[in-house]
């Protein structure tokens, strides 16, 4: 497994330094931005895995910033930890930011923790399926064409004894 990459968002220098702490001995290489924009750029020059953002910020909030990365970086989980404990926050950072978890501040340390391992975790068996998937794929037509430069090679049966017979009986 690499090592995964987590984006913390936060305009609040006391909250990221909190969960830089959370995160230092999980082996994640962790970065810190203070605010929408700084995400932003951030996510342009670096590959991330996990994103944890707040919702009140300044000129961006959480919300908007988590719909812009949904459209531009799909592949990154998104999460919204935040002292706003508002229903409707929730509801639109969950439907239009399509969040994976949505924390209320204070949360459970480990309650964070356990959500990005096990997002994290998520993240890797989609990938392996994928390329599970693609190498099956690229097999099945290296069989196809093999078929159909020597009709029958793919069509055999094997004996009681393990052997294999191929269509011609030999």
């Amino acid at each position: 497994m690499n090592q995964y990459k987590i984006l913390l968002v936060d305009d609040s220098p006391n909250i990221l330094k909190a969960l830089q702490r959370i995160f230092k001995d999980e082996g994640y290489k962790i970065f810190t931005v203070g605010s929408a924009k700084e995400a932003l750029d951030k996510l342009s020059h670096e590959s991330i895995d996990l994103m944890i953002s707040d919702q009140n910020m300044p000129e961006i909030s959480g919300i908007d910033l988590l719909k812009l990365v949904r459209i531009k970086y799909p592949k990154i989980i998104r999460m919204m930890l935040t002292g706003v404990t508002d229903f409707e926050v929730a509801k639109e950072a969950i439907n239009k930011g399509e969040i994976y978890r949505f924390f209320n501040k204070p949360c459970d340390d480990f309650e964070l923790l356990l959500s990005v391992k096990y997002a994290l975790k998520h993240k890797f068996l989609e990938e392996e399926n994928y390329l599970l998937k693609k190498a099956l794929t690229d097999k099945e037509e290296k069989l196809k064409l093999l078929e159909a430069q020597y009709p029958g090679i793919t069509k055999r049966e094997l004996t009681s004894d393990g052997a294999i017979v191929i269509e011609n009986g030999q």
